[in-house]
């Protein structure tokens, strides 16, 4: 066991500096962070939508949510137009306030410029080895992926779309990713709820992610249904730890399967060092929309 690279890791991964970040406020609502590259941006536009008040970045989007998600549809058009914004998937995300009411909706691509927090199903695949010690299924992501190819990966791992309930986006990731039929991802129940937070190249990347874990028997095996996923493979534990040590993982993935490794404590008496690193990115997975989700300012 790895227990003092493994928490150097979760240190790295769960920890970051916010005071470069501006939070973002839409009408009464503290939804995002900016951080400085996007700040001059936005303030640069001639529309006037984003204006600096005392340390606030406000958008001045107003109306329900048809009229704020084509506001600021409209204003990431610009920014993809400009060369800003990469990664556009023709895919949007929900943003949703405090109480979980839908705000408003916006390409999955403009997120993280505005530090908006997005949702994420991933899903553990675990079995039985013929000794009896646990092994855990592990996606190594496709060679074409534009984002982080030939990455370890969950045995499935997926956003939210727009209008898309956890339990239907889990089915359907579920199925494209790792062929698992509907029927047995039907009344699985959330083992955990991570929400992972960091600094990334287009702004901050914040996401609640749902985590269920899913026992395959002898003999079964995950089988990729969208070529999003080269290959599926079996690893006792000390090789997944191995990977997540090495930052073979995507961050996200490394966070789901560290979580998933110490709730049956894995790590054995260093367990609860490892809880201690987790509690910062550990919620409550009962949660369908954690109230934390639009509180950045105050997290």
């Amino acid at each position: 066991m790895q227990v003092d690279a493994v928490l150097g890791y979760l240190q790295q991964i769960t920890h970051y500096d916010r005071s470069a970040f501006a939070p973002l406020q839409i009408g009464a609502h503290t939804l995002g962070a900016i951080n400085p590259a996007w700040q001059q941006r936005l303030l640069a536009e001639a529309d006037g939508l984003f204006q600096a008040r005392a340390g606030v970045i406000h958008c001045l989007a107003e109306g329900g949510y048809p009229a704020i998600s084509r506001a600021l549809m409209s204003a990431a058009r610009r920014w993809r137009d400009a060369g800003w914004l990469t990664g556009w998937r023709d895919e949007n995300f929900t943003a949703f306030l405090p109480d979980g009411t839908p705000f408003f909706e916006l390409e999955r691509a403009a997120f993280r410029p505005l530090g908006l927090t997005s949702r994420a199903v991933h899903l553990n695949g675990l079995t039985r080895l013929p000794n009896g010690d646990v092994a855990m299924w592990i996606g190594r992501r496709s060679p074409h992926k534009a984002v982080d190819p030939n990455r370890m990966d969950n045995m499935m791992g997926g956003g939210i779309a727009v209008y898309e309930s956890i339990p239907l986006a889990l089915q359907r990731e579920g199925w494209e990713e790792a062929g698992i039929a509907a029927q047995r991802l039907q009344g699985l129940s959330a083992a955990s709820l991570l929400l992972a937070e960091r600094p990334v190249q287009r702004g901050l990347h914040r996401e609640w992610l749902y985590v269920f874990d899913l026992w395959l028997a002898e003999g079964e095996q995950p089988c990729n249904q969208d070529g999003e996923v080269a290959e599926h493979v079996c690893l006792p534990l000390a090789e997944v730890e191995q990977l997540i040590v090495d930052e073979r993982f995507m961050i996200d993935a490394a966070l789901v399967a560290v979580d998933c490794m110490a709730r049956p404590g894995y790590w054995q008496q260093h367990t609860p060092r490892i809880n201690a690193a987790l509690a910062v990115a550990r919620h409550d997975p009962q949660l369908a929309i954690p109230r934390q989700s639009a509180c950045w300012a105050n997290a």
